[in-house]
């Protein structure tokens, strides 16, 4: 969608083809405005892959608080 917008055409014409608002296009155009298609791809797949390590990562930290405090209580 960038390049097609750098090549010339109308933003607005763009975003109704691709069924986006404006806002959205300057989101994507200030985030992925320099990369190529490949790269953007791989920038998507690595934060996907943050963001389910984040989520085991707070899922492993409940595990472990849940663990001490059942090991704190006096039987």
């Amino acid at each position: 969608m960038i390049k097609e917008q750098e090549s010339g055409e109308k933003t607005a014409d763009v975003c109704r083809r691709h069924g986006i608002s404006s806002a959205t296009f300057y989101k994507y155009k200030s985030k992925y405005g320099g990369m190529e298609p490949s790269d953007a791809k791989r920038l998507r797949a690595l934060e996907e892959e943050n963001g389910k390590l984040k989520k085991l990562l707070a899922e492993q930290m409940l595990d472990n608080a849940m663990l001490r405090d059942i090991n704190s209580k006096k039987w």
